[in-house]
């Protein structure tokens, strides 16, 4: 490889030129500025804590993704309980027997974003390893083996009988394809997807690293699908329609508090999705954003004013569930949330 291919194959270049890798404070500082001026007009900093009062914060941040599951009704959920910390292997395997889980199963802090300490969880060895090194309460939920994976956003007006979807994000799992020639962490070095996960992936597949993979053989490499793991989101806007907006509609208004947010769901086929024959993984309220946006095509302007459309609405619904006499939380427990947020990380 030449010195060009070198700097053009480099981690620095790959992230420099996809803003989707930027770091935070750079693409939401537009953002942040206008979020201050929604909290001026608000009188207060912690305005988006009405946008949904039956979450803690909203779900901006600080709330228990249990919780919140636990609001949904039970037939679209993913099975999900509560593993309180600290906790031993024997007593984790037994709960989970006791439950009816067999592994595999997926391992995730009950509190956290952006896919930190979301694990699949293979065998007793991997318990070890995540009760090692998780320092707060988790979840164990079914691992849902369904093909098709979406980020659903919803948003609905307190004055208003019906919501709508506004953003619906396609999940491909980072995977590579084999050639019968190129070893499996050739095919990794060689996509930049996969090569920005490189240091997590050498540990997972050390064993098979320098195996060739047969010509056509597809390994997944990372099952979770979260944009931080390498997982690629894709525009699907194209799938909202009527019929999509009318199911999630139905979820929305069962789940007591809630206006706004991401449905994080598993499939079989499309015709299941707009038949609402689903299993949601996780619900996002407020803090989550509508992920389409982190498509490689789409342009960062466009996504820029994506999100300031993004915070209006959040502002609007706060201020209508403001008028109907909800109160904004005090700024002394919006700290204390935002503590707890942080010390979880």
């Amino acid at each position: 490889m030449n010195a060009f291919k070198k700097i053009t194959h480099s981690n620095f270049f790959i992230k420099l030129t996809s803003w989707e890798y930027w770091p935070f404070g750079i693409v939401q500082f537009p953002i942040i500025v206008y979020y201050l001026w929604l909290s001026l007009r608000s009188r207060s900093l912690v305005f988006f804590s009405a946008s949904n009062p039956g979450i803690t914060m909203g779900g901006m941040f600080g709330e228990s993704k249990y919780d919140v599951l636990k609001k949904i009704p039970a037939q679209y959920i993913a099975r999900t309980i509560l593993v309180e910390v600290p906790s031993s292997k024997g007593a984790v395997l037994q709960k989970l027997q006791s439950e009816g889980f067999t592994l595999p199963v997926i391992f995730k802090p009950e509190l956290g974003e952006r896919g930190h300490m979301v694990k699949r969880i293979t065998t007793e060895e991997d318990i070890d390893w995540y009760l090692k090194n998780i320092r707060i309460n988790f979840l164990v939920q079914d691992l849902i083996d369904l093909p098709l994976e979406f980020g659903i956003f919803y948003m609905r007006y307190p004055s208003q009988q019906n919501g709508k979807v506004t953003s619906v994000v396609k999940k491909e799992m980072l995977s590579v394809t084999g050639d019968g020639e190129t070893t499996l962490g050739q095919l990794v070095l060689r996509k930049d997807r996969a090569k920005l996960q490189w240091e997590k992936l050498k540990e997972t597949f050390k064993d098979r690293l320098d195996q060739v993979v047969p010509k056509g053989k597809t390994i997944e490499l990372v099952s979770i699908g979260n944009h931080a793991l390498g997982t690629k989101f894709l525009n699907g806007n194209d799938l909202i329609d009527e019929r999509l907006s009318k199911v999630f509609d139905q979820i929305s208004k069962k789940i007591d508090g809630f206006y706004f947010g991401r449905f994080d769901i598993r499939t079989a086929s499309l015709n299941d999705l707009y038949a609402g024959n689903i299993k949601i993984l996780e619900l996002n309220g407020c803090g989550a954003e509508p992920a389409h946006i982190y498509d490689p095509d789409f342009r960062l302007f466009s996504a820029l004013a994506i999100l300031f459309r993004h915070w209006k609405n959040i502002f609007e619904i706060a201020r209508e569930n403001h008028k109907l006499g909800l109160k904004f939380i005090s700024h002394k427990e919006g700290l204390f949330y935002y503590r707890k947020f942080k010390a979880a990380k």
